[in-house]
């Protein structure tokens, strides 16, 4: 038996990417930082993630950098070979669900017009 399930929850580092295919498929990727348990550091851990279909339309809709979400999915890694003839690989979590966790209260409160 395997497993490759992963959840976290965090803050989006950044915007989410979204790209359209032609052939109809959504894709969005964006960090994701996770502080630790332990407070011996203030350092957090970042996560590359990548959402695809309505998932992906979601993220690109509702998180922006700073915002508070939860994600469930699995490890995965791309490998490929640079230039100089390196194997070279990155590590991603493919997410599966993704759940906002933000508040409307974190958003900044809008600028009334006077007039």
């Amino acid at each position: 038996m395997s497993i490759n399930v992963v959840s976290l929850v965090g803050r989006a580092g950044r915007d989410p990417e979204i790209k359209y295919f032609e052939s109809g498929s959504v894709k969005c990727n964006f960090t994701l930082a996770v502080n630790r348990r332990s407070k011996r550091t203030d350092e957090p851990d970042w996560f590359d993630l990548e959402l695809w279909g309505k998932t992906a339309e979601v993220a690109g809709n509702y998180v922006r950098k700073g915002s508070l979400v939860g994600v469930k999915g699995a490890i995965r890694f791309d490998r490929w070979i640079d230039r100089n003839g390196e194997e070279r690989q990155r590590m991603f979590i493919r997410v599966e669900q993704l759940e906002l966790l933000g508040s409307r209260r974190e958003e900044p409160p809008e600028e009334e017009e006077e007039g």
